[in-house]
């Protein structure tokens, strides 16, 4: 080879991580403005943590899986460091640092990327962002209600009409298997009952007999009560008989009584709130009511917004009592519904409604002049760089999905007139240079 040539990289990525072309890049950027106006709207303030955290922060917080999916590594300084794969434990970690400093009950938001090395499937990769909110520094129901009333704020706010909350508290279970006197195995049981609507009940069943050591009776009670059916209150009834003798199960139970009561006097609809025995949430450090969102019309994507009340989580870094509860949007596996759904506008890929079209050369100033008035005036514009054909230009606006471009030939520009020609409807308007902000602005309201 000689020394003048190179030989040229691949360019790829790796698997499980992914590239955000416009397309799909705007669209999760107005997720993002989405969710942190329904943050906002509820008092909750932003923070970030760093990426790498040191490894004993994150080791043993989320169980043996969470573990063996994190990223870890000796840094240059020979630190034993990992990735954070999730915003819940370094937020812990930051609670322990800081909030002698910023008060309690504090309510925080944080949106950041996080990593996790799992096996990759539709809507799952090993680079995801997170978009989390927790309220820190209060054990009040009111917490976790609010919690709810969040996640369902925020599916309207993403233009989701069909979709379900389903709701549990880890209370119900844990005395369930107290009463069959299995506490000792909860871990076990708990992380079976977690995927039961990815392998169904008979794997589920065989899993706790396997890995847990249940007789046949014991599973087939567990899955029994799980899977209870009724309307909210017929469930929580049944509960209430079946757990009677068990204190904490009862305290769950009314925690989830009131939340329910709580969504139908503030007016949201029945349907989207449902009680599931069976939501366990396999994460080692919740402790009371837990939360998935699942779509109506796409329910195989599986839960794009989970969380639940976790109350000793911060006393792994601290001796002061910081019990807490939240939840986080699956933003990229919501991008992909969205997607399958067909949700996201082919436009999607443009910022700008307006492109001023490049006629000749020696008039460039007046394009860069048009194009800093209709930004000032926040339209936004884009300004084609080359003057060349008119015609490879308006096939670019085409492609790109711009609503209007403004021609300005020299005939336009000795008049004082732009051409104004509407894309979609293939017409054209003469409008004078003096009343063009005012036009634009009418006809790109009304679409």
């Amino acid at each position: 080879m000689s020394s003048d040539k190179k030989a040229l990289i691949q360019p790829r990525t790796l698997k499980g991580f992914r590239d955000f072309l416009p397309a799909l890049a705007l669209p999760r950027e107005e997720m993002i403005d989405k969710a942190r106006r329904v943050f906002r709207s509820y008092g909750f303030v932003p923070i970030d943590t760093p990426a790498l955290e040191y490894s004993e922060i994150l080791l043993g917080k989320g169980g043996d899986e969470a573990d063996k999916q994190m990223y870890r590594f000796q840094d240059h300084g020979g630190r034993d460091v990992a990735l954070r794969f999730d915003l819940t434990i370094p937020f812990a970690r930051f609670a322990a640092q800081h909030l002698h400093n910023l008060g309690t009950p504090f309510k925080r938001y944080h949106i950041g990327p996080v990593w996790r090395g799992e096996n990759t499937q539709h809507g799952r990769y090993r680079e995801f962002c997170q978009c989390d909110f927790d309220t820190i520094g209060t054990g009040a129901n009111n917490a976790d209600i609010e919690t709810g009333l969040v996640i369902h704020d925020l599916m309207v706010a993403l233009g989701f009409e069909r979709f379900a909350i389903h709701v549990n508290n880890r209370r119900i279970l844990n005395g369930l298997l107290e009463q069959l006197q299995l506490g000792a195995k909860a871990t076990q049981v708990l992380r079976a009952l977690d995927k039961l609507q990815k392998i169904g009940e008979e794997k589920v069943a065989q899993e706790m007999q396997e890995g847990a050591g249940l007789t046949p009776d014991q599973a087939r009670l567990i899955l029994e009560v799980v899977q209870l059916k009724g309307d909210n209150a017929a469930i929580l009834d049944q509960l209430q008989t079946r757990l009677s003798t068990c204190e904490g199960a009862m305290q769950g139970i009314a925690d989830l009584r009131q939340l329910q009561t709580s969504f139908s006097a503030l007016g949201i609809p029945t349907e989207r709130l449902q009680i599931d025995v069976s939501i366990a949430r396999g994460l080692d450090y919740y402790t009371g009511t837990v939360y998935e969102t699942l779509l109506g019309d796409l329910p195989g994507i599986g839960s794009v917004c989970s969380g639940g009340r976790y109350d000793n989580l911060a006393e792994l870094y601290t001796k002061q009592h910081l019990p807490g509860v939240g939840a986080s949007l699956g933003l990229d596996r919501l991008l992909a519904a969205m997607e399958e759904l067909g949700l996201i506008a082919a436009t999607a890929g443009n910022t700008a409604q307006i492109l001023i079209t490049c006629f000749e050369a020696q008039a460039s100033v007046n394009f860069l002049a048009l194009g800093r008035r209709l930004r000032q005036a926040d339209l936004n514009t884009e300004l084609y760089p080359e003057a060349t054909g008119l015609g490879k230009q308006l096939k670019y606006a085409d492609r790109k999905g711009f609503s209007i471009a403004l021609i300005g030939g020299p005939d336009e520009l000795a008049k004082g007139v732009w051409q104004v020609k509407h894309l979609r409807e293939g017409t054209s308007t003469e409008v004078a240079d003096a009343d063009l902000i005012d036009y634009l602005k009418r006809v790109l309201s009304h679409p």
